[in-house]
C-alpha cells in the first residue's frame, strides 16, 4: 500500500473473484459474453429507434436513454474486470477508484429515476390515453429525461465529495471487483458514520422512492387492465407487465438489498454476488425486454430489414391507440 504523508492511500486492490484459474477463465468468458451482447442489443434498440420516424415518441426516447445510460453503466466497470479475471494488474489508483464509484453510482441513479420515469409515462399512456398526447409531448419527455440524468450525477457528488475527506491507514484491499461506496467505508480508518448516513438517506430517496412510484403506476396499470372488456387484450398486456415487472423486481430487489440499509460493514462476500445482477444481468435484459417484445418495434425491425435487402418497403401498421404500443 501506498501512502500519501502517512494516511493518503494512492491505490487499491480489486480482490475479485479468487479461485482457479480455470474458474478465472470461465468467469471472463461469462463476463465477456454478456457483456458484448448488452452493447450489441443496447446498440440495437438506440439505432433502430433513431433510423424509424415512426418510433420518435416519448416512450422509445425513454428506451433509447435507457439503452445509452446502460452501454456506459456496465462499460464503467467491466473492462477493469475482465482484465482481473485474466490475470493483469489488480491495482487501480485513488483516483481511478474515485472516478468509477462516482460514474457507476451517478449511472446507477439515474437509471432508477428514468425507470420510475417510464413506469409514469405507461400510466399516463394506459390510462389516461386521450389526454397522454396533450400531457406527454416530447418536450416534456426531453426536460424529464435531463433532469434525469442531472439528478442522478448530482446527487452522487454529496458522497463524493465526503470520501475524498476519509484517511486510509489499514488494508487497500477491496473486497470485491469495482469500487464502491462499502468498499471505502470498510477501508477507512476515520469515522465513516456521516458517510454512511448520506449514502442511506440517498438510497432511500432514490432507490425507495423510485420503486414507489414505479410499484403504484404498475398497480394502476393493472387496475386499468383488468378493465379491458377483451380476454385477449388482458392477456397481452399482463404478459407485457409481467415482463416489465420481472426487470423492475430484479433490478430493485438487488440494490435495495445493497444500499438501503444503515451499517455498511457486512456481509461484502454477498453483495460482490447479488452486485452482478445490477452490473450484468438487468443491462442485458433490459433491451430485449422493453423493446423487442414490443409490436411497434417489430414492425420497425421488418422494415429495416427490407431496406437493407433492397425490398420495397410495406406500409406500416400504425397502432390504433395508445396503450396498445404496451401489448
Amino acid at each position: 500500500m501506498q501512502l500519501d504523508n502517512g494516511t493518503r492511500v494512492t491505490q487499491f486492490i480489486l480482490l475479485g473473484f479468487p479461485g482457479s484459474q480455470s474458474f478465472q477463465i470461465s468467469l471472463f468468458v461469462f463476463f465477456l459474453v454478456t457483456y458484448i451482447l448488452t452493447i450489441v442489443g443496447n446498440l440495437f434498440i438506440i439505432i433502430l429507434v433513431t433510423t424509424n420516424h415512426h418510433l420518435h415518441t416519448p416512450m422509445y426516447f425513454f428506451l433509447c436513454n435507457l439503452s445509452f445510460l446502460e452501454i456506459w453503466y456496465t462499460t464503467a466497470c467491466i473492462p477493469k474486470i475482465l482484465a482481473i479475471f485474466l490475470g493483469r494488474s489488480r491495482s487501480i489508483s485513488f483516483t481511478g477508484c474515485m472516478f468509477q464509484m462516482y460514474v457507476l453510482f451517478s449511472f446507477g441513479c439515474t437509471e432508477h429515476i428514468l425507470i420510475a420515469v417510464m413506469a409514469y409515462d405507461r400510466y399516463l399512456a394506459i390510462c389516461y390515453p386521450l389526454h397522454y398526447h396533450t400531457i406527454m409531448s416530447l418536450n416534456l419527455s426531453r426536460k424529464l429525461a435531463l433532469g434525469c440524468w442531472l439528478g442522478g450525477f448530482l446527487i452522487i457528488c454529496i458522497p463524493a465529495y465526503i470520501i475524498t475527506t476519509l484517511s486510509f491507514c489499514g488494508s487497500s484491499v477491496i473486497n470485491n471487483f469495482y469500487c464502491n461506496i462499502d468498499s471505502w467505508i470498510v477501508l477507512s480508518c476515520t469515522d465513516t458514520h456521516f458517510l454512511e448516513i448520506t449514502a442511506f438517506f440517498i438510497a432511500i430517496i432514490v432507490i425507495v422512492g423510485s420503486c414507489t412510484t414505479t410499484l403504484l403506476s404498475y398497480m394502476f396499470i393493472i387496475a386499468t387492465i383488468l378493465r379491458i372488456p377483451s380476454s385477449k387484450g388482458r392477456q397481452k398486456a399482463f404478459s407485457t407487465c409481467s415482463s416489465h415487472l420481472a426487470v423492475v423486481v430484479i433490478w430493485y430487489s438487488s440494490t435495495i438489498f445493497l444500499f438501503v440499509k444503515p451499517s455498511k460493514q457486512t456481509s461484502l462476500e454477498r453483495t460482490k454476488i447479488v452486485s452482478i445482477f445490477n452490473l450484468i444481468v438487468v443491462p442485458l435484459l433490459n433491451p430485449f425486454i422493453y423493446t423487442l417484445r414490443n409490436k411497434d418495434v417489430k414492425v420497425a425491425l421488418r422494415n429495416s430489414l427490407h431496406r437493407l435487402c433492397g425490398e420495397k418497403v410495406p406500409k406500416n401498421i400504425h397502432i390504433k391507440s395508445v396503450s396498445a404500443a404496451y401489448t
